[in-house]
């Protein structure tokens, strides 16, 4: 019998929580197949079968474990199911040499196929009974609206009935519940909510604005995108362009850059820019190292990864540690104005928002142009209203003229390496 115990994962991490069984208890397993999910205050991780055997669990989802605490057994001398693949493990834990993410692993393809056809159906192709098809087109009813009960996502007569009878609400759903629901706090939200709540305690934070408007950025992103994924292999957006503006601005203006330690200031040469990601779990900031150093399709394809890994909770430790400065983009969720919370021990973080035309005057005239309020919340102990300003207005001025984040015969060719 081999014992599987929840393995070190960082200095200061003494527990983790048992998110999922992925093997359930009894079922056989090959060599590092994974066979469980945990989860520490800062990131998701998997725990793999030491050897092959009978799997004998022996925590339960949603525990917390200390770390060496034991979760398993496996059982060695357990014979092998007939009808197993010798290769079945290898299978199941990787692919292509690569390890399997949890998402490909519990969904076959074959199950989300049908599934992803049937959500597009209604707003697209809409797919319904004759009889129904003759209400929605009299009574003017918006197909999205109602819930389809037929055979692959058809929607009956009764659907549509459904619908009328209850206009504004979710079709088949109970009217005038007073049901709660009480859940256990993930540790990586229990987390968030410590370090949002000291952030707030022990620093004198303020935020200043700008605006920006995007239409330089915009154009050149429609005039090279192809060319650019063609080169590069990554789509041209525009945490690159924001990424090397900040880099730029940070400096130049060094305290922005820098954090207080007790009764000092670390000042940093580099630009370690975090980049704060919505994951299932909660959020999460990982870090794109030495940002200053890498050109604009590094750029793309590292902000690409680890957006990537944050979605599948496959973030490491170290790719969360540290970081100089953080960006934000609540834009992408509809925010047009807000005021970001900073991630000590960091001084500052900018916040992007939603592109929106809005009226501007321009030589005199009124137009309309693609405007984006940035936001730039500080820790004034040591960054002063001077220097936070100056920052956001040196951001701007990058952003709308991105010839001058490069130099050369031919700036935004060469900025895009085409």
């Amino acid at each position: 019998m081999i014992d599987i115990k929840v393995p070190t994962v960082g200095e200061s991490i003494s527990e983790v929580t048992l998110l999922k069984w992925v093997k359930n208890d009894g079922e056989y397993v090959e060599r590092d197949e994974v066979i469980a999910e945990l989860e520490s205050e800062k990131a998701t991780f998997e725990v793999n079968a030491e050897q092959a055997g009978a799997l004998k669990t022996s925590a339960q989802e949603g525990d917390t474990l200390k770390i060496g605490d034991t979760i398993a057994t496996i059982d060695e001398s357990a014979a092998k199911p007939a009808g197993t693949s010798s290769n079945a493990g290898a299978n199941s834990g990787k692919a292509d040499g690569k390890p399997v993410t949890q998402e490909s692993t519990a969904k076959p393809p074959v199950v989300t196929q049908p599934q992803t056809a049937n959500d597009k159906a209604p707003a697209t192709d809409v797919k319904a009974s004759p009889v129904a098809s003759a209400i929605i087109a009299d009574k003017k009813v918006d197909p999205k609206t109602v819930t389809p009960s037929g055979y692959q996502g058809k929607i009956l007569k009764e659907d549509v009935l459904a619908a009328l009878s209850n206009p504004g609400r979710t079709p088949g759903r109970e009217l005038f519940t007073r049901n709660e629901k009480r859940e256990k706090m993930s540790n990586l939200r229990k987390t968030v909510s410590r370090r949002l709540v000291e952030a707030k305690n022990t620093t004198a934070m303020l935020t200043t604005f700008n605006e920006v408007n995007m239409q330089p950025i915009m154009e050149i992103r429609t005039k090279y995108k192809d060319k650019f994924k063609e080169i590069h292999g990554t789509n041209l957006g525009f945490m690159s362009f924001f990424t090397k503006a900040c880099c730029y601005a940070l400096q130049e203006w060094k305290a922005v850059n820098a954090y207080i330690d007790g009764d000092e200031i670390i000042y940093h040469d580099f630009c370690d820019i975090s980049i704060a990601v919505s994951a299932p779990k909660g959020l999460v900031v990982p870090v794109i190292r030495n940002a200053e150093s890498l050109s604009m399709a590094e750029i793309e394809k590292k902000v690409v990864e680890l957006a990537s890994k944050a979605k599948d909770n496959k973030l490491t430790l170290e790719e969360m540690q540290g970081g100089t400065f953080t960006i934000t983009n609540g834009g992408v969720f509809g925010s047009l104005m807000s005021t970001p919370i900073i991630n000590i021990p960091q001084s500052a973080i900018l916040g992007m928002h939603k592109i929106e035309e809005r009226p501007v005057v321009e030589k005199g005239q009124i137009v309309a142009k693609p405007m984006m309020y940035v936001a730039l919340s500080y820790d004034h102990r040591i960054i002063d209203g001077r220097e936070s300003v100056s920052f956001l207005v040196r951001l701007k001025e990058l952003l709308e003229n991105p010839e001058l984040l490069l130099f050369g015969k031919d700036p935004v060719r060469t900025l895009l390496e085409l």
